[in-house]
């Protein structure tokens, strides 16, 4: 049964900027009358122009009915002063991100609101329970942080400090699931869940560039056209500018007291410091001034092979194997002698990264023509495929490599040989970092899933996909990455572990 606020009830936002407008849009679009306060009363009369603007063309685009969207414009109404919010049920706060600024406007509702009333904050940095440490009553203290833009993003973390009733957050849970949200419970820990899950997408890409894995570009491409993400980790980082995402990493990893996990990337610090900050500033690691973006590097096209061996079975390689297939390539099966699908090109042995570079793999396994490739979401709806190639390899089985990816209708992009290559190092990565924030109750499994799809529309929840690798090979690529780093940052969550040793799943 749903414990959500009734439409009756009054909202107030408190901050009208580009948060506190769309938190105040979907409250209004939700039913509730809207009080919108800011110290600036000029910009709540703008912020309200806007949102009726933005209702009526919602109406004009048949999103919303036109008596409807007449009803919610005047729904919203300016306050003048924080003493008019008395009779709210909620106060969302979306203030700027300072700790003693926000915890004098909540000592100061506190005075004007009722004691049943629920405080909401929507901070995206800054502890739930030192916000709500000062209050007379921090039982009704909860976060409830909101994705930019709030109309567009399904996402909103529900925010529970050590303080915070459980009942107020599933109030909020409940209430932002009747806006039309995607609700997620979490704990108030540095990053809540997606602040601090989504760091290894810009990490190890910082880390394959700082490495000379390949350009940004190429990056980009794979992580886009084989890990079906929306934006590549460089374009991203772009887009959100260089000063907020570096930002955000340090304020990470000094929360976590230097955990190497979250440790800042030097590349991305000179990028800072040249202030070559993405987008706003006409340069990140893309230039924006002469409208010009550089091409993925991709392979030249190779001879197609008439035939191949397989050996073993492997849902990745027979995916390949089955584009390949299709394109009129034969293909011979045969018994493997080892654990791991093995695809014979000519001289070539073609197998799924599992987290060791090609050049020890190839000195282990005594296969000194390697190739891996890399993981895809989908390898029928793939594009491309990043590889790399031993140090030992010849040029002509690397070839034949090559030809058999692109006669299974992939564009092929060469990595130097570094360990994990792209989308399987940075999804083992994710999963990684979503398990141990189940492992240390930040969040549950689902949520995790849920806050990283929502949030920052991952093409499928780090847990789900490490469900589909199989979490026993999620934690070879670790394992191996810490083996040949030597990192701490490559540690295995013991969540990871305990669920190899139980033969469970993350989903059932």
């Amino acid at each position: 049964m749903s414990n959500a606020l009734a439409a009756s009830t009054l909202v107030a936002v408190v901050g009208s900027g580009a948060m506190g407008s769309g938190i105040a849009q979907i409250a209004a679009a939700a039913g509730h009358t809207v009080k919108l306060y800011d110290t600036r009363p000029e910009a709540v009369e703008k912020a309200i122009a806007g949102i009726r603007k933005t209702f009526g063309m919602l109406a004009e685009k048949g999103r919303m009915k036109p008596e409807e969207a007449d009803a919610a414009g005047g729904r919203l109404q300016a306050a003048g002063a924080i003493a008019e919010l008395a009779g709210a049920g909620l106060v969302v706060e979306a203030i700027v991100e300072n700790l003693d600024i926000k915890r004098q406007l909540f000592a100061d509702l506190e005075k004007v609101v009722a004691q049943d009333c629920i405080l909401a904050t929507n901070t995206s940095s800054i502890s739930v329970t030192a916000l709500a440490a000062k209050l007379a009553h921090p039982g009704r203290f909860v976060g409830m942080h909101f994705f930019n833009p709030v109309p567009l993003m399904a996402l909103v973390e529900v925010i529970s400090g050590l303080a915070t009733d459980a009942q107020a957050a599933d109030r909020i849970f409940d209430t932002a699931l009747a806006w039309g949200k995607s609700p997620v419970h979490a704990k108030s820990t540095p990053g809540f869940i997606v602040n601090r899950v989504a760091r290894p997408y810009y990490a190890e890409a910082l880390r394959l560039l700082n490495e000379q894995a390949a350009d940004p570009a190429t990056i980009d491409a794979v992580m886009r056209e084989a890990g079906g993400f929306r934006m590549g980790p460089f374009e991203l980082m772009d887009l959100i500018g260089h000063d907020v995402n570096f930002a955000v990493t340090q304020s990470v990893f000094n929360a976590y007291f230097n955990d190497p996990r979250f440790t800042p990337s030097l590349v991305q610090q000179e990028l800072v410091n040249a202030g070559f900050l993405g987008r706003k500033s006409g340069r990140g690691f893309y230039r924006y001034d002469d409208g010009s973006k550089p091409q993925p590097a991709s392979e030249d096209a190779a001879p197609h092979p008439a035939r191949v061996t397989v050996s073993g079975r492997s849902p990745f390689v027979d995916a390949v194997v089955s584009q390949a297939q299709a394109a009129g390539v034969d293909v011979t099966a045969q018994e493997s002698s080892g654990d791991d699908a093995l695809i014979q090109c000519g001289d070539a042995v073609l197998c799924l990264t599992d987290g060791r570079s090609a050049t020890q793999r190839a000195a282990e396994e005594g296969r000194p023509n390697l190739v891996l490739f890399d993981l895809a979401l989908d390898y029928g709806k793939a594009v491309r495929l990043a590889v790399s190639a031993s140090e030992q390899c010849d040029p002509q089985a690397f070839l034949a490599a090559v030809g058999f990816l692109q006669s299974a209708g992939y564009a092929v992009s060469r990595l130097a040989d570094v360990p994990g290559l792209a989308v399987m190092r940075t999804v083992a990565m994710l999963a990684n970092e979503a398990a141990d924030a189940v492992n240390q109750g930040v969040c549950d499994a689902a949520g995790a899933d849920v806050a990283m799809q929502k949030g920052v529309n991952y093409p499928r929840g780090p847990l789900a996909w490490a469900d589909s690798i199989g979490v026993a090979y999620v934690m070879r690529v670790l394992l191996n990455l810490a083996r040949l780093y030597g990192e701490d940052r490559y540690r295995v969550s013991p969540l990871i572990q305990k669920k190899v040793w139980s033969g469970h799943r993350f989903h059932p």
